[in-house]
């Protein structure tokens, strides 16, 4: 159970990091182009950069605290915090009809359900 939680931690990490990255650094106007991307032109460049330090916050913070033994509590914190911003990902994707990414952002919400309630519970870092 242990080694899928660091499993399921390092994927939503990884997917965080490349949409932090993303978000932080490429230009909206170049993002808004981009499949999956068109909510961006909708949106402040503010906001879409602020979404990617998000992102790179969590991606630390899912793997870096525990790895690192800095705090590790903050990993399953992090999973739920992840779970909402894909709880306002799949809302924005599903009002503007992209079904697809709708189903992605329920599988990455679903990992983070996972992450959240094996750190939680039975694979916490305290136990």
């Amino acid at each position: 159970m242990n080694l899928a939680l660091w499993i399921a931690a390092g994927l939503l990490a990884a997917v965080a990091l490349t949409g932090g990255i993303t978000k932080t650094f490429v230009p909206r106007e170049k993002l808004a182009a981009a499949h999956g991307g068109g909510w961006t032109g909708d949106a402040s460049t503010a906001f879409v950069k602020g979404l990617g330090i998000l992102e790179l916050l969590a991606a630390a913070g899912l793997v870096l605290t525990a790895a690192l033994d800095i705090a590790p509590v903050l990993v399953p914190v992090t999973a739920v915090c992840w779970v909402l911003l894909m709880i306002g990902a799949m809302i924005t994707h599903g009002r503007r009809g992209e079904s697809a990414l709708v189903a992605v952002n329920l599988a990455y919400l679903a990992l983070a359900v996972f992450i959240a309630w094996g750190r939680f519970g039975p694979e916490s870092f305290t136990g």
